[in-house]
């Protein structure tokens, strides 16, 4: 039994919270009927939490400094990544709540039960006002119950505290047919609430060792369909958009009554930052353009999603279409608009980043192809596209992965397919093109390190070739120079120079014009990548 919630704690309810969510993925896909039932809220909450658990493992040993406490700095982390990886309704509201809750105990010294209570009603507040026009019977509901149970139960036992929250959101789920009538004609309870339900009762596990008995839930609800005038007919509109946006709170203001008049389910969420925070915009429309022009006109959109209702839905879970069997197609993984596009122009599904290999599994079973074929470009994606070519055999669909470990050698792997020969020949000459391509990566050293090419400090420009630090260097120019004339002293015919997104003005055509001086025989491409992290991305054929 745990007298306070620490850093820790936070840790482990997040892997229990994802755990939990996993194993009743399918089963909250299937309860999903409101607002629009396209059986895709366990999938949305299971990413969504899925990218709040990254954030806390890729920060481990650096957990930012602002925030006095490390349970808050734990927090913190967890509710920025589901923000950055919300998706869905559901997924926007989970990561507002965990914002709420962060919030509440960022500064509060010793986590016991009522500061826990104190951080429900906290993340309740969040919820709601997340919502442009939140509905009861939902998983807003569910929050609001929780915070009040932990109230009055009136103590400083956190243990006791937690249960108390989490046996009353059980029963507000119970009750969300009584309060939603469209739950109430599908006989099903919220299904958003059922996962919110899911993530506390692993609080309680991990601060009292033992996890909560419940009955087993089928979802059904023993509540015949209610006559109610106030019931609300959920969203009538073709399409979902979604996406981040880097903005101003004045400017977000305005766009949420711009983005309120044209459609419904708007949810905005955002960091907490006074000035040019990050925020993620959730909204159902029939206008997709003027849903994208309005973030423009506020910001920065990226990663933008638009899901149109009419389209089955295609969550992990479900059996997915039919294969037709002279299809093929390429999925690749990758970061960067530019790259985005080179990619789609290859005709390639792309994929912004995975998350995991249900989330894959579901982009490579969407593209309806009897052989698909993956471009991991990381090692860590290589080893979800093997575990997924294995699940997908048992489908019926053959993929095969490429283990591509850049976006360059994905570009030469796309620039050789050829439909018109066997799969199986054309997979063979991708993964030649890939291998016959040599790759760097220049970027900043964020700590001080040692290297095979010698210490490094923070700040330093490394200049990475096949995944090894080869030279390190204090002028990005020159290292960048550097790295291709190293390169190019090995042999080439072909350089590839793909473009970040914080890489200075000017950069790649100084690059250019060197390559084309010192090496005149050389062809060199140049495209702008947009990839964040590496000012410059080198490919060497």
């Amino acid at each position: 039994m745990l007298d306070t919630l620490d850093a820790a704690a936070v840790r482990r309810w997040c892997a229990g919270g994802l755990v939990a969510l996993k194993r009743h993925q399918g089963e909250i896909d299937h309860l999903n009927v409101y607002p629009v039932p396209d059986g895709d809220t366990g999938t949305n909450l299971v990413l969504t939490l899925t990218s709040a658990q990254q954030a806390l493992a890729m920060e481990r040993d650096k957990l930012p400094d602002d925030g006095p406490t490390p349970h808050g700095q734990a927090l913190r982390l967890m509710a920025r990544g589901a923000l950055l990886g919300a998706r869905g309704n559901s997924g926007v509201i989970l990561a507002q709540i965990l914002r709420g809750f962060a919030d509440a105990l960022a500064a509060v010294p010793v986590v016991r039960g009522r500061a826990l209570a104190a951080a429900l009603r906290a993340a309740a507040t969040a919820a709601y006002a997340a919502v442009a026009a939140p509905v009861e019977g939902t998983l807003l509901s569910v929050v609001a119950a929780a915070a009040r149970a932990a109230e009055r139960a009136g103590r400083d036992e956190l243990g006791a505290v937690a249960r108390a929250a989490a046996d009353e959101a059980t029963q507000a789920l119970g009750r969300t047919p009584q309060q939603l009538p469209a739950l109430a004609r599908a006989r099903v309870v919220d299904a958003g609430g059922r996962g919110l339900c899911l993530l506390l009762d692993a609080l309680v596990e991990v601060v009292t060792g033992e996890r909560p008995a419940r009955a087993e839930l089928t979802g059904r609800s023993p509540h015949p369909p209610a006559d109610d005038s106030r019931e609300r007919s959920g969203s009538t509109y073709a399409y979902e958009v979604q996406y981040l946006l880097d903005a101003e709170p004045a400017a977000v203001a305005r766009l949420r009554e711009e983005l309120g008049a044209l459609g419904d389910s708007l949810a905005v969420v955002g960091d907490g930052a006074v000035s040019g925070g990050t925020w993620n915009v959730h909204v159902h429309v029939d206008d997709v353009g003027a849903a994208i022009e309005a973030g423009v006109v506020a910001g920065r959109p990226h990663r933008i999603v638009v899901t149109r209702f009419a389209d089955p839905p295609r969550p992990p879970t479900s059996p997915g279409p039919e294969p037709a069997p002279a299809t093929r197609a390429a999925v690749v993984v990758a970061t960067g608009d530019g790259i985005v596009e080179l990619c789609t122009a290859a005709e390639a599904t792309v994929l912004e980043g995975v998350s995991s290999t249900d989330e894959l599994l579901t982009v490579v079973r969407a593209t309806g192809a009897a052989h698909v074929v993956v471009l991991p470009n990381d090692p860590e994606t290589r080893a979800m596209a093997n575990d997924v070519a294995r699940a997908a055999s048992e489908l019926g669909v053959k993929v095969s992965v490429v283990p591509t470990r850049s976006p360059v050698q994905a570009l030469a792997a796309l620039a050789v397919r050829d439909p018109g020969r066997p799969f199986e020949d054309d997979v063979i000459a991708m993964a030649e093109a890939a291998g016959a391509c040599r790759y760097a990566e220049v970027c900043h050293a964020s700590r001080a390190a040692l290297t095979v090419a010698g210490p490094c400090r923070p700040g330093d420009v490394l200049a990475l070739v096949d995944g090894e630090v080869h030279l390190i260097g204090a002028d990005l120019l020159d290292t960048c120079t550097a790295v291709v004339d190293r390169m190019l002293g090995g042999g080439g015919e072909l350089v590839t120079l793909l473009v970040g997104a914080d890489a200075p003005a000017g950069l790649t055509e100084a690059v250019r014009e060197h390559v084309v001086r010192s090496w005149p025989f050389v062809e060199v491409q140049v495209y702008l990548g947009g990839q964040p992290h590496h000012p410059l991305l080198v490919g060497v054929e």
